[in-house]
């Protein structure tokens, strides 16, 4: 299948009012497990590729041309995106390889100075057909970078969506990144009210801490596009530790990550299933 524009997915799930699932991919099993498990759920997906991920890998191009690779031979729509890029040199190389949008976060800088930033990158972008995902309004748990309690205010949301012209916005309604339990609060009210005063898709970061049915009345407030990492790490872990506890004589890698992918591709079904149920 050809590649999928991020976009394009984004699209048709907010014209028919349902949720986009994108996961981030930390290696070649996380982006297996999150095809096949789209596969299975007979959904669209996202597969996200972080800039911490680029960072361990040590270089964007490994792990992105196999993400591509995978999404090229998939049997749903697969799109590849760079997400939380801080570095504009990132966003080049990102483009340059092929990748269909980025998320460029500079939500740490002073408001003036993210939107110059971002400004500057979707002019880049746009210019070679890529989307682009900024942020508004820091999400908390990133190694304590950001504010848990900051939200996004929607006049301020307005305004940045117009001076920089991203595609999407991803906005601090009450998730915070890296949770390990799945007890967020979201402000449903502030969603709707951000949905009403922007006219690109809102980006919900840190879902893997809200649970099921506030995901489902996230995106019913108005949310399009819905990350989730954390949450499928939780599963990928627990598959290796089940089986190494069973089987301690393995030492094979391929004997503890296989368990681990099929686990993965299980909660991805599941949680495209909650996202666009049809």
């Amino acid at each position: 299948m050809p590649l999928t524009p991020t976009h394009e997915l984004v699209r048709r799930a907010r014209a028919d009012g349902a949720g986009t699932g994108a996961f981030n991919v930390l290696q070649l099993e996380h982006a297996q497990a999150v095809v096949a498990g789209a596969e299975r759920a007979d959904r669209p997906v996202v597969l996200q590729i972080s800039e911490n991920t680029v960072r361990y890998h040590g270089g964007l191009e490994p792990v992105a041309l196999a993400c591509l690779a995978l999404a090229r031979a998939a049997k749903t729509p697969v799109a590849v995106h760079l997400d939380h890029a801080e570095s504009t040199d990132l966003v080049h190389e990102a483009v340059e390889l092929g990748l269909a949008s980025v998320m460029f976060d500079a939500a740490r800088l002073p408001y003036e100075e993210n939107v110059a930033a971002t400004r500057e990158v979707v002019e880049h972008c746009h210019r070679h057909g890529v989307w682009v995902e900024g942020e508004l309004g820091e999400i908390g748990g990133k190694g304590g970078a950001h504010d848990p309690g900051v939200r996004t205010d929607p006049d301020e949301a307005r305004s940045f969506v117009a001076a920089t012209g991203v595609d999407a916005l991803a906005v601090a309604v009450g998730s915070v990144h890296q949770m390990v339990t799945r007890d967020a609060v979201l402000d449903l009210g502030l969603i709707a009210r951000l949905r009403a005063a922007v006219d690109v898709p809102l980006v919900l970061h840190g879902s893997s801490g809200v649970p099921d049915p506030l995901l489902v009345r996230a995106v019913a407030a108005g949310m399009t596009k819905v990350n989730v990492s954390t949450h499928l790490n939780q599963v990928f872990t627990r598959a290796v530790r089940g089986h190494l506890a069973a089987h301690p004589a393995d030492v094979d890698p391929r004997r503890y990550l296989a368990p681990a992918r099929t686990a993965v591709a299980e909660a991805v079904t599941r949680l495209l299933g909650l996202l666009d149920p049809r």
